[in-house]
């Protein structure tokens, strides 16, 4: 896993500078499907996101620690915005790292919805 970089404040989250984010963090946080979901989700949504926009069929405590684990691993970035924690794919930083994962990823997964009827 990354060593993410440290918050200089309780309402700013800690995410891994771009070059601390590693293939193997991101390919792991992307192998579970209800952060699959999340970065679905994500990816379709037009900008960032509150973490309720995304309905995960999980505890809440789960949900949390799935978006944790995606911004631990440089897949999104986990703004506050007054009491709303908002959500991104850091879109830019895994294309340059990783060309063409994220949308290969994206179209695989959507690729198993049509398949499977997820």
């Amino acid at each position: 896993m990354p060593r993410a970089t440290a918050a200089s404040s309780p309402r700013e989250l800690a995410h891994p500078s771009r070059d601390e984010i590693r293939l193997e963090a991101v390919l792991h946080a992307l192998s579970d499907p209800m952060r699959m979901q999340v970065v679905r989700e994500l990816a379709a949504a037009d900008g960032e996101v509150s973490c309720s926009y995304v309905e995960l069929p999980v505890s809440k405590s789960t949900t949390t620690h799935h978006f944790r684990v995606l911004r631990e691993a440089g897949v999104i970035r986990q703004t506050y915005r007054g009491t709303a924690k908002l959500n991104g794919l850091r879109r830019d930083d895994l294309e340059a790292l990783f060309p063409g994962l994220l949308d290969t990823v994206l179209a695989a997964a959507e690729q198993q919805c049509v398949r499977y009827g997820h």
